[in-house]
């Protein structure tokens, strides 16, 4: 069934109006709300309390729930709480959300109401729905479940939130980090309540750097100050995590400078395979200069390359030039499309715009500067810093620093076939 189908049973069952029933329902649904525990609220608010679920929810261990178990009744431990305050029909509605744990798997939850639970309590949670959420189950309780006090356990997993920045995954919430400010900028954005100024940048720990968006402005956040973050939660900004700090979340500054590590030196494979990564550094041979490297134009109103004067957004347009490398990069285990902004692109090239243009006017033809490019660079091996993102478009990796490699390559067959050998 869908919303509208069920919309037409609840109206039915309440004998109240359809399309006011499944506009609450939808509201509902668009806010994550599990469907069953949607219909159950809209029950309670036409005072049909006894429209739930019949029989008792299935008690199962963790690792049995999935997203068909319909209702369920768990008994696990609180390895991690956080709140998060989201807009439902105008009202602000704080959600109660983290990971539970048994001695089978793991689970992320969301709390519509307050239980009070604390990183380390076991409790029994019954009548709870499952949805999926970022591809894995996640168990849902509300006014309709309950949860109560159960034996403790242990369990395989560390409780409470305190994590290292390379262990973070988007989809995780109530984590602690401690770090130093390494970027920070104010910005303003259209936010729910019209315009609103929130930070962003990035941080770094010794274990990686990541970037991070403060939505309740905390003047502990500077840069270069050393920080613990408390009850942060962590989304994807272009295929990497990203830290995500909130009103309810604590800043303290820290009596210790937070050391930063460099880049992460990762094989090409390994980059790629972990679907993006922050900060990265990769070692390999330029085999080709992609189409669209050189001399190239941009729309003036959103900065995407024009082809033939025609912007995919915006249509027939100006383009204003710029100069771009896109290039592929090969270590023997696979490939990546490393990205050159204007100023990397200068230095690989060795001269500027005007440059460009002039080489391009003499020739009659703006390709002769990618020509240019893919002579100095096709053939040698690099070591690139940046930015991995992956899609369905493939690996790209948004360049900020590119330098030959001075590694010397029989060392490292050496060291390559030591590794073998052991």
């Amino acid at each position: 069934m869908n919303v509208d189908e069920h919309a037409e049973e609840l109206a039915s069952d309440l004998g109240v109006d359809k399309a006011e029933v499944k506009e609450n329902l939808q509201n509902l649904v668009e806010y994550s709300v599990p469907l069953e525990e949607a219909k159950r609220s809209l029950r309670r608010k036409y005072g049909d309390d006894a429209g739930g679920d019949s029989g008792t929810p299935t008690a199962v261990d963790v690792v049995d729930v999935s997203p068909d178990s319909g209702n369920v009744t768990v008994t696990a431990k609180v390895l991690t709480a956080g709140q998060r305050s989201i807009r439902y029909q105008g009202d602000d509605h704080v959600i109660r959300e983290g990971e539970l744990a048994d001695d089978t798997g793991k689970i992320s939850y969301t709390a519509w109401e307050d239980f009070g639970l604390e990183p380390g309590d076991t409790v029994t949670i019954g009548n709870a729905s499952v949805r999926e959420w970022e591809g894995q189950p996640e168990l849902n309780f509300g006014e309709s479940s309950t949860v109560s006090d159960a034996e403790d356990f242990d369990v395989p997993y560390d409780v409470g939130g305190d994590r290292d920045l390379a262990d973070l995954e988007p989809g995780d919430r109530g984590r602690n980090v401690e770090v130093r400010v390494t970027e920070v900028e104010t910005r303003t954005i259209d936010g729910r309540d019209g315009e609103t100024e929130i930070l962003s940048g990035v941080l770094g720990d010794e274990s990686a750097r990541l970037p991070f968006t403060d939505w309740d402005p905390h003047a502990e956040i500077e840069a270069g100050a050393s920080v613990r973050l408390e009850d942060v939660y962590v989304r994807e900004f272009r295929g990497v995590p990203s830290v995500n700090v909130s009103e309810f979340s604590t800043v303290t500054a820290l009596d210790r400078d937070v050391e930063v590590g460099g880049p992460t030196r990762l094989a090409v494979r390994e980059a790629v395979e972990r679907g993006g990564a922050y900060d990265v550094e990769l070692v390999g041979n330029v085999i080709e200069v992609r189409d669209g490297s050189g001399l190239i134009q941009r729309c003036p109103e959103c900065g995407r390359v024009v082809q033939k004067g025609q912007c995919r957004q915006h249509g027939d347009v100006e383009g204003e030039d710029d100069l771009r490398v896109k290039a592929i990069l090969d270590d023997g285990t696979d490939t990546v499309t490393v990205v050159l902004d204007r100023e990397l692109t200068e230095e690989v090239y060795g001269g500027g715009l005007e440059d460009a243009r002039r080489q391009a006017r003499d020739a009659m033809d703006q390709e002769v500067v990618a020509e240019s490019i893919a002579d100095e660079i096709v053939g040698r091996e690099f070591r690139v810093r940046g930015h991995l993102s992956v899609d369905d478009y493939g690996a790209n990796l948004e360049t900020t620093a590119f330098r030959e490699s001075a590694d010397d390559p029989a060392e490292r067959a050496s060291a390559f076939l030591a590794e073998v050998a052991a």
